[in-house]
């Protein structure tokens, strides 16, 4: 199944306590037990202004739809081709 990086802009990310991060992830969850078990949520990296998620979904449509529904902004959707990390070079 197809990875995708999603990048939201969301100023003053950096800011957000432990209990908004956790309100936030409490209602993306909620969104995808909605849609059922062909959407995951992998993990996110929280940044000044932007939150970047890692999600594995059929399809770009189906992480759209899950940012509609939870009303989460999805400034940009990447699906990944190819992950390299160090031992790539080996």
């Amino acid at each position: 199944m197809p990875k995708f990086v999603i990048e939201r802009e969301i100023p003053g990310a950096g800011k957000l306590t432990p209990e908004q991060l956790h309100g936030i992830s409490q209602s993306s969850c909620g969104v995808l037990r909605e849609m059922g078990p062909e959407i995951q949520w992998v993990h996110s990296y929280v940044t000044d202004d932007k939150i970047y998620c890692v999600y594995i979904a059929p399809n770009e449509d189906a992480v759209r739809t899950h940012a509609k529904k939870g009303g989460f902004p999805a400034n940009s959707i990447s699906q990944v081709r190819s992950v390299i990390d160090p031992t790539t070079a080996e």
